[in-house]
């Protein structure tokens, strides 16, 4: 590190500073290389990791110049590779008459891309993202070189989103390897990338991801607005983003579908949708977003269409399942039992019969008891994960069976109802239907299937008036859009599929048509 003189001023030091674009006063670098070192030094706290290099170049002895960079976010090749080419350079007796700043840039520096700055706080920044300075005595302009790097985690198959058949790609928490994977999928020069600094204290990076010409123009508009009108000190996560610009804070539904896979990324990109990436996470979201999309799977798309429309419909099944059973057990035991046949009723009733608590608190025990268990399974460290879930699926439901606190029936109904809810692709919704069974419960135990209706009727209501970025959250079953059904809940083969789904892609496309023809392949007939 180079020593550093806090009482050295030079006059007319209070004079370096100007205004950036933000109206926000910044220092200025000046010609004395000591001071800016000084300052620069000053700005980023005197950290322990700043690597600083005095350098020389026999061509320009009358001139220093100095290399700082930030140990550990700096890639160490690029570093290696640079200051290779600096000292080599150094070694040259040339009879240059350009100035030192204009050689290094020219002719010197062979690594990263280069830019300049005129500021010290610009320059500070810059080093915390990874980038190598160069502070040139007498220059009032900094040579930033793109150095990023150090570690980070290898590209891995996701884990909250596996599948049999596809691509095992996932997203990681750099933002640079994120990018480079949907550049590999989608080879398109419309494809763009526009990039961010959100979070006064983090400075996270973050790129909006679309497809020029294909993504509808003012919905990229609106997700810039939104982006930008966030005010934070940090942002550690995606969802951060998603709760600052969805379109309804108080609703049980997700409006923004996120994803770990690059392939189910892209295939919203080609769709017309946006994706919004985030660094340090290697989850990006993806908007807008119909209320069909949480029940695909990318591995939809890569078997057989009738397979895929059988899980689809195993999916959306297992939803309503996990949404409702209970409450649909506890108003049918307490208030409708006339709809059930003789033996069975009888069988219930001897279960229940040294059961201290009405069906209800018996309900809400086990959900609670199984939520408690799912967390537990969820924080402990993975080898001891499995072994709780067993205990508590095994010891405590035989255990409360045979104390007679709960029946062997309301354990089954619980039991299902919680497979059920794992069928689901998306986490998030999963989630939501755990908030709406605990409602619905009370409904059902309070005033029957009648209660259960009702509640139903006022969730469909509020979903018809849900949005995603001003798209309609029920497309395209309200608005109709009959062209759109091809892939819903079933899955048409792709054929079939000519044209992008109405209502999320432009319609100032040129080509709407995906797929050239459209029509079913028949080989006999090519052959004949």
């Amino acid at each position: 590190m180079f020593n550093n003189n806090k009482n050295k001023q030079t006059a007319g030091d209070d004079k370096q500073t100007g205004t950036d674009r933000n109206g926000q006063v910044e220092q200025l670098l000046v010609p004395d290389l000591e001071q800016n070192m000084e300052r620069l030094q000053r700005f980023l706290g005197d950290g322990a990791d700043i690597v600083c290099r005095m350098l020389t170049h026999r061509s320009f002895p009358n001139q220093r110049y100095t290399l700082f960079y930030m140990d550990g976010i700096v890639d160490g090749a690029s570093i290696g590779t640079m200051l290779l080419g600096l000292l080599e350079d150094a070694n040259k007796v040339t009879e240059d008459t350009e100035g030192l700043y204009t050689h290094l840039i020219d002719r010197s520096i062979a690594v990263g891309k280069i830019r300049s700055a005129t500021a010290i706080e610009e320059v500070g920044y810059a080093m915390l993202e990874g980038s190598s300075v160069i502070l040139v005595e007498g220059s009032l302009k900094a040579i930033l070189i793109d150095t990023t790097g150090g570690e980070s985690r290898s590209v891995e198959e996701p884990t909250s989103q596996t599948v049999v058949r596809g691509p095992k790609e996932g997203f990681t928490e750099n933002l640079r390897t994120n990018t480079a994977l949907v550049r590999r999928i989608i080879k398109s020069p419309k494809l763009r990338f526009d990039y961010k600094v959100i979070g006064r204290e983090t400075r996270t990076n973050i790129a909006v991801v679309y497809l020029q010409g294909i993504a509808q123009d003012d919905v990229v508009q609106e997700v810039h607005r939104r982006i930008d009108q966030i005010e934070i000190d940090a942002i550690l996560e995606s969802g951060y983003i998603e709760e600052f610009i969805q379109d309804k804070a108080f609703t049980p539904f997700p409006l923004i579908q996120n994803t770990e896979r690059p392939d189910a990324a892209c295939a919203g990109i080609l769709e017309g949708q946006v994706v919004i990436m985030v660094s340090g996470t290697p989850f990006v979201l993806i908007a807008p977003v119909t209320f069909v999309k949480f029940f695909q799977s990318s591995e939809d798309y890569y078997q057989r269409y009738d397979i895929s429309t059988f899980l689809r419909f195993i999916r959306v099944a297992s939803f309503f399942i996990s949404m409702l059973l209970p409450s649909l057990y506890i108003a049918i035991t307490t208030f409708h039992q006339e709809m059930l046949p003789t033996p069975l009723l009888i069988s219930l009733a001897a279960q229940r019969e040294g059961v201290p608590f009405p069906a209800l608190v018996e309900a809400f025990l086990m959900e609670i008891t199984f939520e408690i268990l799912r967390e537990a399974g969820v924080r402990m460290p993975r080898i001891i994960g499995p072994a709780i879930s067993i205990v508590g699926a095994l010891v405590l439901g035989q255990a409360a069976v045979q104390a007679g606190l709960v029946s062997a029936a309301m354990v089954i109904v619980v039991s299902f109802t919680a497979i059920a809810s794992f069928v689901i692709p998306a986490v998030n919704m999963g989630s939501a239907a755990r908030l709406i069974r605990f409602a619905l419960m009370i409904l059902g135990g309070s005033f029957g299937l009648f209660g259960i209706m009702s509640g139903l009727m006022v969730l469909l209501a509020h979903m018809s008036g849900l949005r995603s970025f001003g798209k309609p959250y029920l497309l395209p079953f309200s608005p109709l859009i009959v062209s759109n059904l091809k892939d819903t809940f079933i899955r048409v083969p792709w054929w079939a599929m000519r044209k992008r789904p109405i209502g999320m892609s432009s319609n100032r496309v040129p080509n709407q048509h995906r797929i050239g023809g459209g029509k079913r392949p028949d080989p006999d007939q090519e052959g004949a």
